[in-house]
């Protein structure tokens, strides 16, 4: 089992900024982070996933770097949009800030950043920070539309962050996680709970997602039919991928940890795992929400 929860990564978002759809609480105070850095610890998390865009989540981290100790920590750059030189001091100070030296991954947050004119000069001004131990490795984050196992295959990162969900499946059955895998690509997966649109009461969906009602309503009974819950079947079929390294969660609350940590040690349900996907582009990428 710890092995099993040693592949759980807890998303920092959360600890930075008021962030998801199904987040009445807001940003996690700074002493609820460190009680929650510390189960995770004791029961065997090994990763954090930050982001300079995520608020105040590096400065906390590197408020509570002894509580931090104990894990890998990812960070991402800021957009190229605010020019070559910005984005190489910003990831200068997320180093700085996060108390690390050199801090586990450094992952461009967009990969459309990869196709702008500045894109191939990004790429190799990252591995200079890498090769200057700011870093220990330089990766990507990427969406299904933007063909990560090609991404893979050009630049060769040393990780790979790509969305997957029980309803989001496209990595998988179009081959690419097995693509990635095959280059030797670390793979971490985001999004397993779609900002906890699989925990959402049918009448608190936003209007834009309202179409997924009577799938998600007929998963929901699949679930508990199963003998199991949308928690932890979401986290059974993420584990239930040999491709992923690393399944980030986000977290609000000790409570909440802790019924994550239960969930993750449950038997993984009977369920025909490719019946359980949703094919909607919109509900499936929650920045079109």
């Amino acid at each position: 089992m710890t092995r099993l929860l040693s592949r759980l990564g807890i998303g920092t978002v959360q600890f930075g900024q008021a962030y998801g759809i199904s987040n009445a609480r807001g940003q996690v105070p700074q002493d609820d982070v460190r009680a929650i850095l510390s189960r995770a610890a004791e029961a065997g998390l090994r990763t954090l996933d930050t982001a300079a865009a995520y608020g105040e989540a590096e400065t906390v981290l590197g408020a509570l770097n002894e509580a931090a100790r104990p894990f890998r920590i990812v960070t991402k750059t800021i957009s190229l949009k605010h020019g070559l030189d910005a984005v190489l001091e910003r990831a200068r100070r997320s180093a700085e800030t996060l108390r690390r030296k050199p801090v586990d991954l450094l992952l461009v947050h967009g990969a459309g950043d990869l196709a702008m004119p500045d894109g191939p000069a990004l790429w190799k001004a990252l591995l200079a920070l890498r090769d200057e131990g700011l870093f220990g490795g330089i990766g990507i984050s990427a969406y299904v539309a933007d063909d990560p196992a090609a991404l893979a295959r050009k630049y060769r990162p040393a990780a790979m962050q790509v969305p997957l969900s029980l309803l989001d499946q496209r990595l998988v059955r179009s081959g690419a996680l097995a693509d990635m895998k095959a280059q030797g690509v670390e793979i971490h997966a985001r999004s397993l709970f779609l900002q906890g649109l699989l925990f959402l009461p049918e009448d608190k969906l936003p209007p834009k997602l309202t179409r997924a009602a009577p799938h998600l309503r007929a998963l929901k009974e699949r679930i508990a039919a199963a003998g199991s819950t949308p928690l932890a079947a979401a986290l059974a079929y993420a584990f239930a991928q040999p491709e992923i390294d690393v399944a980030v969660v986000g977290v609000t609350t000790a409570p909440e940890f802790e019924e994550i940590l239960s969930a993750a040690r449950h038997p993984a349900p009977a369920l025909d795992w490719p019946a359980c996907a949703f094919d909607d582009e919109v509900v499936l990428t929650p920045s079109l929400w």
